[in-house]
């Protein structure tokens, strides 16, 4: 089993990043990898609770995300200081998802045989 992080800094609002990660991860997980999901920057705000993509004529990918543990993606991460800068915290969260300090990032990095930004 190969270990995989897909990295998140986009806002879900821009472009279709989010809905690109979000469909690698459940690639990833469907094919027997251990897979991780790393949240950071803007792309925090993919996991906040009670959105409304639908009021600005987005499609709701977010209800998307929780099928993620329907695939066994239960490695799903996000930066703390993120979080911090948004105003969030984990109970503000779709998900469950451990936050992660700086140093805890390279640490996740560091650790995964391959690496997606997106």
């Amino acid at each position: 089993m190969i270990n995989v992080l897909v990295m998140s800094q986009c806002s879900p609002f821009d472009d279709l990043n989010i809905r690109d990660a979000l469909d690698m991860t459940l690639i990833f997980a469907a094919v027997d990898q251990n897979v991780s999901w790393l949240f950071s920057g803007p792309a925090v705000l993919a996991l906040k609770k009670h959105q409304q993509p639908n009021n600005i004529g987005l499609k709701d990918l977010f209800k998307n995300i929780k099928t993620l543990e329907i695939y066994d993606v239960e490695n799903i991460f996000v930066c703390e200081k993120s979080l911090l800068d948004y105003g969030l915290n984990k109970h503000d969260l779709l998900i469950e998802a451990k936050a992660l300090n700086f140093s805890q990032q390279q640490t996740l990095i560091k650790a995964q045989q391959h690496v997606v930004n997106l």
